[in-house]
C-alpha cells in the first residue's frame, strides 16, 4: 500500500522541505472561557495542545517566528541558505478564530506576507468558523495557501459529550462543505483510543472522513496521550482506563489508512506530548520506533 506523505506531498509541490513554526495568535477557546465550559476537552493540557509553541507575546509576531526558527534550526539541512528556507506558519494551541477578526486579520495578514512563510495553517473547531472568519480565511487563501485544520476527534456524538468536545458531528459536516466551497484546505485530527470506543468505532470516524465530498484533503491520526494538567488524567488516576499497545495502535493506523482516498495527505500517523506532561502512553516517546513499525506494515499491507 502507498500514501501520500507530508513531506513527500511538499516536496512535490514545492521541491524542498518546508519547516513548521509553532506559533500562538493569543485566542483562547469557548470550551475555556465559560461559553460553553471552563476545563476544556478532557484530553486537552493546560496549553492547549500546542506545548511546542513559542511562549512570545502573539502582540510581536515576527520575534515569535524568530525564536520559532531557532528551535528547528539544528535540523536544517547546513547547504540550504538562511534565505532559501522555506516555512508553514502553524497556529496550533486553543482555538485560532476565536476572538476579534480585525485582530486576526491583522495577524495573520502579517505573518503570511512574509517571505519566509508558504502556508499559513491555522488549528480551530468547527463552532468557530462564522460568515466574518469564513471570509477572512477565504481572503487570506488569495494571497498564499491556507490551511483550516479541525479538531473532530470522532464522530461519535456519545464520544463527544464525553470528551466535553462541546459541538455535534454535524456541525462538523456543515463547516467542512462551507470551508470546501469556499476554496480551502481542510485537515482533519482524529484521536484513536478515545475512552469508551471500540476498535470499529475508530474505523467508523475515519471511513466517514475518507467518504467525504468534496474529498478530505488531510488528515492527523494520533494515540490518545493523557496528559498531565488535563481533566482526562484525573479520569486516568482514577480508573485507569486500557491503552493500546503499540502493535495494536500500528495495526489500526495501517487500517485505517486503508479506508482513505490515496489523494488524501497522511500529516500525521502518530504523536507524543511533552514528557514532562505525558503520563499515558509511554511507548508514544519511542516515535522512531513506532514509526518503522508503520512503515514495514504499511509496506506489505494493501487496499481494499
Amino acid at each position: 500500500m502507498t500514501i501520500l506523505t507530508l513531506s513527500d506531498f511538499l516536496k512535490q509541490k514545492y521541491g524542498q522541505k518546508l519547516y513548521k513554526l509553532s506559533l500562538e495568535s493569543g485566542c483562547t477557546c469557548p470550551n475555556r472561557d465559560g461559553t460553553l465550559g471552563t476545563g476544556g476537552c478532557t484530553f486537552c493540557s493546560a496549553g492547549g495542545s500546542g506545548e511546542f509553541a513559542e511562549r512570545v507575546s502573539p502582540d510581536d509576531i515576527d520575534s515569535q517566528i524568530e525564536a520559532a526558527k531557532q528551535r528547528i534550526i539544528k535540523k536544517l539541512p547546513a547547504d540550504v541558505p538562511p534565505d532559501k528556507r522555506k516555512f508553514i506558519a502553524y497556529f496550533q494551541s486553543y482555538t485560532n478564530t476565536y476572538g476579534d477578526t480585525d485582530r486576526l486579520t491583522d495577524l495573520y495578514e502579517k505573518v503570511i506576507s512574509r517571505d519566509d512563510i508558504v502556508i499559513l495553517s491555522i488549528g480551530t473547531r468547527p463552532d468557530c468558523i462564522d460568515d466574518e472568519k469564513l471570509e477572512m480565511l477565504e481572503r487570506l487563501n488569495r494571497i498564499k495557501p491556507v490551511w483550516v485544520e479541525l479538531g473532530l476527534q470522532t464522530i461519535h456524538d456519545e464520544t463527544a459529550e464525553r470528551i466535553h468536545r462541546g459541538y455535534s458531528t454535524s456541525v462538523f459536516e456543515e463547516c467542512y462543505k462551507r470551508l470546501k466551497a469556499a476554496g480551502l484546505t481542510v485537515i482533519v485530527h482524529v484521536i484513536l483510543g478515545l475512552p469508551g470506543e471500540s476498535r470499529e468505532d475508530m474505523l467508523d470516524t475515519v471511513r466517514y472522513l475518507g467518504e467525504l465530498s468534496p474529498r478530505l484533503d488531510g488528515i492527523k491520526l494520533q494515540m490518545l496521550n493523557v496528559l498531565e494538567g488535563s481533566q482526562l488524567a484525573e479520569e486516568y488516576r482514577e480508573r485507569h482506563f486500557s491503552q493500546m499497545s503499540m502493535e495494536e495502535y500500528t495495526d489500526l493506523v495501517v487500517e485505517c489508512l486503508r479506508l482513505l482516498p490515496e489523494q488524501t495527505v497522511i500529516h500525521r500517523m502518530t504523536g507524543d506530548g511533552p514528557r514532562k506532561l505525558l503520563i499515558s502512553p509511554k511507548w508514544v516517546t519511542d516515535k522512531k520506533r513506532v514509526m518503522n513499525m508503520l512503515r514495514n506494515k504499511i509496506l506489505t499491507a494493501d487496499r481494499p
